[in-house]
């Protein structure tokens, strides 16, 4: 892929993410979430590509949402073909309450290099650098603590695990309190909870638990940028969802999927902050503008790139739609 679309691909984050800001704090998660999804689909318009929705918000039939095989991208002439995972509000809770760590993000692969994943959940775990090669899903929580403590010269009192609020995890939340760890319990957001493994500013180690399992692919591609790990395994609430999975090619209901499992080959990831937080400042407005911050990162050579951004409407017309 070209790397000179991985700045075309912010354009197509901060568009959502300058949308969906508007709905900050105003207790609406579905016309937050909308509005991403409405910018992210006409920014992905004006892209030299021929782009695939292999990760989105559901099915053909939940449309207007950007659906699972959705055509997205100018499609013309010798445009490249990708695969593309999405999520235009990543936090649509934490936007509506105008909490911290809301992003617009989207990953992109080469054709047929992401993990073709149900909407399911997904059993994760993930690490930074330091613990690459050391985790085991399959394991107990406190044995991988123990292996990401020695891998990082620390002790387990001193790694920070980053665990979904849901009662779920209330065994694996206590499973961590008695092995000394230290907890950051988070209400949504595991995408931005994984890639905070990788920024040691953040002071998270490792993340456990179980999100969604696109969230997971996303998550991956982050992380293969970033040199981090993560393993996942598909963890169906009915059989419905199992069936789903088989028509979707998953064979091996009980696999482990590596990192490379999930997004493989040369992979391009992107996120803009819509609100505060420890990874990316979010939207700030100001009279007939805003600023924005954004990460953009390539597998490839490894690069992480912080955007700032301010923007001015009057001189964007595709951002006409912030006049609706």
């Amino acid at each position: 892929m070209d790397r000179n679309l991985a700045l075309e691909f912010v354009r197509v984050t901060e568009a959502a993410a300058i949308a969906c800001a508007r709905w900050m704090g105003r207790g609406d998660a579905m016309s937050a979430d909308q509005a991403a999804v409405d910018a992210m689909r006409k920014a992905f318009d004006t892209v030299h590509i021929d782009g695939t929705v292999v990760i989105g918000e559901g099915e053909r039939d939940e449309a207007p949402m950007l659906f699972i095989g959705e055509k997205v991208g100018r499609r013309d002439g010798d445009c490249p073909k990708v695969d593309i995972a999405v999520d235009p509000l990543e936090g649509t809770n934490l936007c509506a309450t105008g909490s911290p760590d809301a992003i617009a993000v989207i990953a992109i692969a080469e054709d047929g290099k992401f993990l073709n994943a149900p909407d399911t959940y997904m059993d994760k775990i993930a690490v930074g650098p330091a613990g690459r090669g050391v985790i085991d899903i399959t394991k107990s929580p406190t044995w991988n603590l123990a292996a990401l403590a020695e891998a990082k010269r620390s002790k387990i009192h001193e790694i920070t695990a980053i665990v979904l609020d849901r009662p779920r995890h209330q065994e694996l939340i206590q499973e961590l309190r008695k092995s000394g760890a230290r907890i950051r319990l988070i209400t949504d957001g595991d995408v931005s909870a994984a890639i905070a493994t990788c920024k040691e500013e953040t002071g998270i180690d490792i993340l456990f638990g179980i999100g969604g399992a696109p969230e997971g692919v996303l998550a991956a591609a982050a992380l293969r940028c970033t040199g981090g790990d993560m393993q996942g395994k598909l963890k169906y609430r009915n059989d419905g969802e199992r069936v789903r999975a088989e028509k979707m090619g998953i064979k091996d209901h009980d696999r482990v999927y590596q990192l490379t499992d999930l997004a493989e080959g040369d992979v391009m990831f992107a996120a803009t902050g819509v609100t505060d937080g420890a990874f990316l400042r979010g939207v700030h407005f100001f009279g007939g503008g805003a600023t924005t911050e954004s990460v953009v990162m390539r597998s490839k050579s490894g690069t992480t790139r912080i955007v700032d951004a301010r923007h001015h409407f009057d001189r964007k017309p595709n951002y006409s739609w912030l006049d609706s």
